[in-house]
């Protein structure tokens, strides 16, 4: 039994020492995604044919086709050019991480584009109208109106995106990027105890994706403070106006 702690205790400390390189995946292909997205939703928004279709096209490859592939094609695929090769990124995406980091981010992006485009579209027209009855700028309606309310519609979408994305980073082991699962599959191969090292694995990243899922929420609670005081208001009113009610006449209140 001392021993099972012992190998379980070492496991974990292994698949610890290597969150920092998952966290860095994260973190990176999330970033360069979200800006990504940005100019995609443009273009999807866009009142142009050709930016449109060409967004279009964009979500539809990147939605409609597995990870793993873009994560080959960008890994074995890119180095068969010779004009990549002999471009001033081949010595980036020569590397396993960086083209772990940007299959990564090229498949995010799609869905972040089409979540924000759903934000976009839940902002009620009638305070874009208000905002713009008022002399309100461009640049000044999205950052007071349309911007805040659109992130507070993004957010659950956009929360389990990025527990998605901490799992995606898994697929970069395939690339030899040695991350948690990289080195899951190496200490496997070193033992041959399957279970205990992934449940061990699994543990890590239950624990990363509560952290996140913590994050996300607390930033939406601090985003819809004023939605939440709302009911609190009007339930104080309703007892307010019943406790009126009684004193003016209480027998009708109790029938």
């Amino acid at each position: 039994m001392h021993a099972e702690f012992d190998f379980l205790f070492n496991t974990l400390t292994r698949l610890l020492a290597a969150v920092p390189v998952t966290l860095d995946l994260f973190f990176c292909s999330i970033a360069l995604g979200a800006t990504l997205s940005l100019v995609i939703v443009a273009m999807r928004v866009s009142p142009h044919w050709l930016p449109n279709r060409l967004a279009r096209a964009y979500i539809l490859v990147f939605r409609g086709s597995p990870i793993l592939i873009q994560l080959f094609l960008v890994y074995y695929g890119l180095a068969q050019f010779g004009v990549i090769r002999q471009s001033i990124i081949w010595p980036l995406l020569r590397e396993p991480y960086m083209c772990a980091v940007l299959s990564l981010a090229l498949c995010t992006a799609g869905y972040t584009a089409e979540i924000i485009r759903g934000g976009l579209l839940a902002v009620p027209l009638g305070q874009i109208e208000a905002g713009y009855s008022v002399g309100m700028s461009g640049f000044k309606l999205l950052r007071r109106i349309v911007g805040p309310i659109a992130l507070r519609q993004c957010l659950p979408a956009y929360t389990t995106e990025a527990v998605l994305q901490v799992k995606s980073t898994a697929l970069a082991s395939l690339v030899t990027v040695w991350e948690i699962t990289g080195v899951a599959q190496q200490i496997i191969q070193q033992t041959y105890r399957t279970s205990e090292v992934f449940l061990c694995a699994a543990l890590v990243y239950l624990f990363l994706n509560f952290i996140i899922v913590r994050l996300f929420g607390l930033l939406e609670a601090r985003l819809s403070r004023h939605l939440r005081a709302l009911p609190d208001r009007s339930s104080a009113q309703t007892m307010a106006s019943n406790a009126t009610a009684v004193v003016a006449d209480p027998h009708r209140v109790a029938s």
